[in-house]
């Protein structure tokens, strides 16, 4: 995990900087999958370690400061090598580091001498092509290149932006205030990622106007920027609001509320929150269907949950939040997901939502034929928890659940790994984020849950999976305490009781790490589905 020193940074403490993992949010082909190599990373080319000779190379070659590029860099993807997706119509995908898109895009490749490809997947090819676009701009614009506070209109028009507001956000609040505050990452063995010292320097651009900004009409902590992008909700119980959509921008905060209170965008969401949690901006009222989610509601894509809605807009019965950021980076900012956790909860509570992640839900999931966001990195099971404890509604005291992505689990007493070939799958009715499945053979090869317990006690162990044809009928489940003994074993038929939690067996568990394994050794011909453990 990649972390962060200074107060801006800090908001990005959560996010990894290695390559960021592929974008699979979308179901395979139900009900079965067949046994595979894992996939291909799409994300592009491993992050490299070191990413300041990167910058420093693009921004001597075109004359562009490296500190400007990298404050750029970093308001836009943290330093991640992000591959975007267009969520809202008209928008085109960003990519790299600098999440360049479009003619941006096209643009800078060519003036770079660089394939758009390598331009998207590619670290140094997208920093090059993004150097080469704002040393254009530059010329275009006359500007001294020598002065960083001339350089801001150049940093507005590459962003893409229009509404002046958000630009003026984006230049201030954004590029220039880390500039002005620098930023450090760190590989996971400590050693520099990429670092940004201050630079004390004033955006010769306007300011965001200073007035008093109303609050949102249903969430206090939010600012009220309307959009005109809404409608009225249809009478009846297929228009009371009983889900919350969670979405990612593909982009960046100012560049998404700003799209969506565009009325030419013909898109919208209720609300949309920042990168590090710090503001919220409410677009549309509760009461009024949002445009955000095109899909109508099929049940047997959220666990056969709410099935007399399908067939029904989605918009019709949901609430839409959006964050800025994208389906594909390795993780969130902790106070992001603090902040929305804090926004969910409240609608929850004045909603009547039930508070589970069949209710709280991926757009990726309501949408999977085109639409991955928030991306298998959003930490749901995380993310739940911590709605469930600010609306007084937590977790059972002492449960523990291990999901099979790690970025889902607390590490400091839930871990999740595999031995041997496993391949993740995203089939309709799994928990969390995702699963992994493997054939079965005369191999152990096991997938691991692990959790920590302070004492010795005596648990109930409860299992998930997603259910199917091609599953075994005895995956043989096996639990250890910590001292490696097996204090118990069952075989579960996987072909049916799918999108639930499945009680195992009550076992004797010992202080520290203890473990639930799931064996492939059984009949041959089939998959056994590692998605999630409960520890009760």
């Amino acid at each position: 995990m990649s972390t962060f020193r200074n107060p801006l940074a800090a908001a990005a403490a959560a996010l990894v900087l290695s390559a960021c993992g592929p974008q699979a949010q979308q179901p395979e082909a139900p009900p079965a999958e067949t046994p595979s190599q894992p996939s291909t990373d799409t994300a592009g080319s491993a992050l490299p370690r070191e990413l300041d000779p990167l910058f420093a190379q693009a921004a001597q070659e075109f004359n562009v400061p490296a500190e400007l590029l990298k404050a750029v860099s970093y308001t836009e993807t943290r330093w991640q090598m992000v591959v975007g997706e267009a969520e809202f119509p008209g928008q085109q995908p960003a990519f790299g580091l600098m999440a360049l898109r479009g003619a941006d895009l096209e643009e800078g490749a060519a003036l770079a001498g660089v394939t758009v490809e390598a331009a998207r997947t590619d670290a140094l090819s997208n920093l090059r092509a993004g150097a080469a676009r704002l040393s254009q701009l530059a010329t275009d614009a006359k500007v001294e290149r020598g002065d960083l506070a001339a350089w801001a209109p150049v940093v507005a028009q590459l962003s893409g932006i229009t509404n002046p507001e958000a630009q003026a956000e984006h230049v201030h609040r954004g590029v220039y205030a880390v500039l002005n505050q620098g930023a450090v990452a760190l590989n996971q063995d400590g050693s520099v990622a990429a670092s940004l010292e201050p630079v004390q320097v004033e955006a010769k651009f306007e300011r965001p106007q200073v007035r008093a900004m109303a609050a949102g009409p249903n969430y206090s902590a939010a600012i009220w920027r309307p959009s005109p992008n809404y409608n009225s909700r249809p009478t009846g119980s297929t228009g009371d609001p009983s889900m919350i959509i969670i979405h990612t921008c593909e982009g960046s905060y100012s560049s998404c509320w700003s799209w969506l209170t565009n009325s030419a965008s013909q898109v919208s969401a209720h609300y949309v929150v920042n990168e590090g949690g710090t503001e919220v901006s409410q677009l549309v009222n509760e009461a009024n269907r949002a445009w955000h989610i095109g899909a109508t509601y099929d049940c047997s894509l959220n666990g056969s949950k709410e099935c007399w809605l399908n067939g029904v807009s989605a918009n019709h019965f949901t609430i839409g939040i959006e964050h800025g950021g994208y389906a594909s980076q390795t993780s969130f900012p902790a106070g992001q997901i603090d902040a929305s956790a804090k926004l969910s909860c409240d609608i929850a509570r004045d909603n009547a939502i039930v508070k589970d992640s069949y209710h709280i839900v991926a757009h990726g999931r309501l949408q999977p034929a085109t639409r991955t966001d928030p991306g298998p990195n959003w930490p749901w099971s995380t993310y739940i928890s911590k709605i469930n404890s600010y609306c007084g509604t937590s977790t059972p005291s002492g449960e523990i659940i291990i999901d099979s992505n790690s970025a889902n689990n607390d590490a400091s007493k839930a871990k999740f790994s595999t031995t041997g070939t496993w391949t993740d799958g995203y089939s309709a009715g799994y928990y969390g984020s995702g699963y992994y499945y493997a054939a079965t053979e005369a191999i152990s090869a096991p997938a691991t849950f692990e959790f920590y317990l302070p004492t010795a006690q005596t648990r109930t162990v409860d299992a998930w999976w997603v259910e199917g044809t091609n599953r075994s009928a005895t995956a043989p489940f096996i639990a250890y305490n910590a001292s490696g003994a097996e204090v118990g074993r069952v075989s579960v038929n996987q072909q049916t009781n799918g999108g639930k939690w499945v009680q195992l067996g009550t076992y004797s568990f010992s202080a520290g790490w203890n473990k639930v394994q799931l064996s492939r050794w059984t009949t041959p011909g089939y998959v056994v589905m590692a998605d999630a453990v409960r520890v009760r």
